[in-house]
């Protein structure tokens, strides 16, 4: 029978996290009114994690001989689904018992909303937040909004530049259209990518401030911290392939003077916390590999869309210093 929604959850190493996620799935009000298949797909973890899902009767687990990265994991878990909509959840998240049911109200309102992005709060400190939508910029910069603030802020659905992939909701049949998550990337950015993708070809990303969800962060790839060498220099290698592969050439031409400034700027700043050479090495590697990620391809009907973001990417720059302002 097919599903209103799919909940899908990479994981790797989890043992710590992931029956706390589960749980909170296991109990969601959206039961009540709506068919959920829930799909956990596995990167080859050494820990207890495999052994945990697998006490889960109405959990789909997917076993993968090695890790392949969250983007392979997700696309895998989409093609599996049959969900009008795809609910991405990391393994580190703990949701509220109408979380998948605020989500779903909210896109399935407008058919030209890709995706939703929820109230993303911190785990740990449950007074300020961790996410509530993703922005890009000009810079060539993807942040958080919200990150570090008060909790009773962004109480207000909203427009977003992309929503959060560790826990958010997209509509199915879009991926058909605009493909699926880029491979390439690996981890980091990849939501900002296809967010961006699904603003070129006309659909919006919205922000649902009542689907509310605790997230512990970089639990996987991090051990927690905010910053490791391999999130910094990964995370900027794949800013050069959301600007090279979203932008068409004569946008990359015109906006190519700010994303130096903007690299630049990040440099110094990951030097002074000890991440220069993380950092540097990342961008070096998307420059000499970018053509492994695929371009959009431009067509004219898109050209006002293209307008759009353009006028986006330098208000966000705006928007990200009013956001620092408000922490």
């Amino acid at each position: 029978m097919k599903s209103d929604v799919s909940v899908i959850i990479p994981n790797y190493n989890g043992e710590k996290f992931i029956a706390n996620c589960l749980d909170s799935i296991m109990v969601q009000s959206f039961y009540e009114f709506g068919r959920l298949e829930i799909i956990v797909v596995d990167d080859c973890s050494t820990d207890t994690s495999v052994e945990i899902i697998k006490t889960y009767k109405n959990v789909t687990l997917i076993e993968n001989p090695v890790n392949a990265g969250f983007d392979r994991s997700v696309n895998q878990g989409i093609l599996a689904s049959n969900g009008k909509y795809c609910l991405l959840l990391n393994n580190d998240v703990v949701v509220d018992p109408d979380f998948v049911r605020y989500l779903y109200l909210h896109i399935d309102d407008d058919q030209e909303i890709f995706s939703v992005s929820s109230k993303m709060v911190r785990y740990y400190e449950r007074d300020k937040l961790d996410d509530t939508g993703d922005f890009y910029n000009i810079l060539g910069w993807g942040y958080k909004r919200g990150d570090g603030q008060s909790v009773a802020a962004y109480h207000n659905a909203s427009p977003i530049f992309s929503a959060c992939a560790g826990a958010a909701i997209y509509r199915h049949a879009v991926f058909s259209e605009i493909g699926l998550f880029d491979e390439a990337f690996f981890a980091y950015m990849e939501d900002i990518d296809i967010g961006y993708r699904g603003l070129i070809y006309g659909y919006k990303n919205c922000y649902e401030p009542k689907a509310i969800c605790y997230h512990i962060g970089s639990a996987t790839t991090a051990e927690g911290q905010k910053y490791s060498p391999f999130k910094v220099q990964i995370s900027a290698r794949n800013n050069i392939y959301v600007a090279y592969k979203n932008m068409p050439l004569l946008q990359l031409l015109v906006n190519s003077p700010f994303l130096v400034v903007g690299f630049i700027v990040k440099y110094v700043l990951f030097l002074k916390r000890g991440f220069g050479k993380d950092y540097a090495a990342g961008i070096k590697a998307g420059l000499k590999n970018y053509k492994k990620v695929e371009k959009v391809p431009f067509k004219a009907k898109n050209l006002k869309n293209y307008f759009l973001i353009e006028f986006q990417l330098i208000l966000n720059v705006f928007r990200m210093i009013e956001n620092k302002r408000m922490k």
